[in-house]
């Protein structure tokens, strides 16, 4: 695999979103047949690092929301399913942690086939998280 390039950038279109949805498995878990809420998700994102190949083509999103002072919640890492495996998404974190600072605590939602990548990453396991489930889809 070339270089990979994470960088900060605010204009992904939501058709490039919805296609790492899809490549990364996430999809399925995600409104990608609804672009005008994709576009809301994008829009609302305090966080939007890409990983790029050095030719350009999208290998991740990191995507979440932050205050900048005190916590970040990532809700998407999504790395297309060829580019696993190989660093996208622990490079995705690390520039993600590397804007927030270390003073501000970066958490996330798991999907249970991912659980080992975050553990050898470094993060920490926190039993106590709660929701309110969405009411509509």
């Amino acid at each position: 695999m070339s270089e990979i390039v994470c960088a900060t950038e605010p204009s992904l279109s939501p058709e490039d979103f919805r296609r790492i949805l899809v490549q990364s498995g996430l999809g399925a878990t995600r409104p990608i047949e609804n672009p005008r809420r994709l576009q809301q998700m994008l829009a609302g994102a305090s966080i939007l690092t890409t990983a790029r190949s050095s030719d350009g083509e999208l290998l991740g999103v990191a995507r979440g929301v932050t205050d900048g002072a005190w916590i970040a919640y990532l809700a998407e890492l999504a790395v297309a399913g060829h580019a696993q495996g190989r660093g996208v998404g622990r490079q995705l974190l690390q520039s993600v942690r590397a804007r927030l600072g270390d003073s501000v605590m970066l958490v996330l939602a798991s999907v249970p086939d991912a659980v080992g990548f975050y553990e050898r990453c470094g993060m920490l396991d926190m039993p106590h998280v709660f929701r309110f489930p969405r009411e509509s889809p």
